[in-house]
């Protein structure tokens, strides 16, 4: 049996649990490069953010070395990849660890100060906060330290309480940053206790569509549009992650299709129509993700069209409605989500499309807002369901964590499918 080039396989793997890790500037700091190499082998990606102070206690080259990512000193900083760098290490993580957290960082985490990126981010992420404090004896057990320790408790934020020990400076008492393997061991736990999204949509069969369609006018020119397939392959990555079979159809694509998840390349309306019909039977879930040409030429030149300096007249032809057709044959089970990329009366035309071609959901996005479109590394979407009057809208958030918050979405719509047809039955 020939294999299909079209059709590239990974090996499935466990999606890495994603770290960030803040160093604030105690004299402890280097054994930060202890934490990150234990994180590491646990099977966690980490990003080091550090503050100015920590860089005089260890070099932010250490931890580049060790986590192969450029380390966050200040976000404005020229040599910064990273132009949206506080969403990227707020937004997009499962857990931010500051460790060794110093009384100055825990005071102001504590009072909501924000004067630099460290501090920053910690008011802008929604993910779980651990603190390990490091500091000495005197500092640790003065009441102000006990009153900023217990705020942060009452905020959520966990602790992992320092050891008593021999200090830098000579004395002994409580107040030393806690053994890397333990602060390990307890990132570890806090991650699995927050893990609900693991396994939720295990058992569940995704067919996702992602990228551009491509409409040939000639051997050489086609009509497509500016979509990365960024959207699709976050929705991807995220389903795969909580337990669901994926397949993904993928037109043109500038982004990297995700680990573990079975891709089939069609480049035309045509040609996805079809992947999407050979395997639309297998799903229980369809997110048509790509963003598919409305309108093809009506012929198509056999030869390279010569630029003979008249005007040329092109007529166009609607494409197959590929979301539209799978809707209306749905099988049992199968939940259909849309997405709309619209420029005006966003949340009208998205729900007039949600009615139009009876879907359970669509995922509707201004394309001129900044931060949100084609090819950014952000979105800003609106949830539409039709069982639900009101639209859920979303603030910028990174395309991984929106694809998590359209899958909860599914989750939720999945439920709801189940308990109508237990009250029926």
């Amino acid at each position: 049996m020939t294999p299909d080039p079209t059709d590239t396989t990974a090996t499935p793997a466990r999606a890495k649990r994603r770290v960030a890790l803040g160093v604030s500037g105690g004299i402890a700091a280097y054994k930060a490069a202890e934490i990150l190499r234990g994180l590491q082998r646990a099977g966690c990606e980490v990003r080091v953010a550090m503050t100015e102070h920590a860089t005089r206690m260890i070099a932010p080259l250490t931890f580049r070395a060790l986590s192969g990512a450029h380390v966050i000193v200040d976000d404005y900083a020229p040599d910064n990849p990273d132009p949206i760098a506080h969403i990227t290490f707020s937004q997009t993580v499962e857990l931010f660890l500051v460790a060794p957290a110093t009384a100055n960082i825990i005071a102001k985490f504590a009072n909501g100060v924000a004067d630099d990126f460290l501090t920053s981010t910690y008011l802008a992420s929604s993910a779980p906060v651990v603190v390990a404090p490091a500091m000495n004896t005197t500092m640790w057990q003065h009441p102000a330290t006990a009153r900023n320790l217990q705020r942060l408790r009452d905020d959520g934020v966990y602790i992992i309480e320092p050891d008593a020990g021999e200090m830098a400076c000579g004395t002994f008492g409580p107040g030393r940053l806690s053994e890397p393997e333990r602060i390990v061991a307890a990132v570890l736990q806090i991650l699995d206790k927050h893990d609900g999204r693991a396994h939720d949509l295990a058992g569940e069969r995704f067919l996702i569509t992602a990228g551009a369609t491509r409409e040939e006018i000639d051997p050489v020119r086609f009509l497509s549009n500016r979509s990365s397939g960024r959207m699709g392959f976050a929705l991807a990555e995220a389903a795969r992650s909580r337990g669901a079979e994926v397949a993904l159809v993928a037109g043109a694509t500038s982004a990297d299709a995700p680990a573990g998840v079975r891709v089939i390349r069609a480049l035309s309306a045509d040609e996805m129509q079809a992947a999407v019909r050979a395997k639309v039977s297998e799903a229980t879930v369809f997110i048509g993700a790509a963003a598919v040409s409305d309108y093809r030429p009506a012929a198509r030149a056999a030869q390279k069209l010569k630029k003979s300096g008249a005007a040329l007249t092109l007529v166009l032809e609607p494409t197959p409605d590929i979301l539209a057709s799978v809707a209306a044959a749905r099988h049992d089970g199968l939940l259909v989500v849309g997405f709309a990329a619209e420029s005006e009366n966003v949340v009208a035309h998205a729900r007039e499309k949600l009615v139009r071609k009876k879907l359970d959901a669509i995922v509707a996005n201004d394309i001129t807002r900044e931060g949100a479109g084609f090819d950014a590394e952000t979105n800003i979407v609106t949830l539409i369901a039709r069982d639900r009057d009101a639209p859920l809208e979303l603030p910028l958030m990174s395309k991984l964590e929106a694809a998590h918050r359209i899958l909860d979405e599914v989750v939720r719509l999945r439920r709801g499918a189940r308990a109508a047809s237990e009250a029926a039955g």
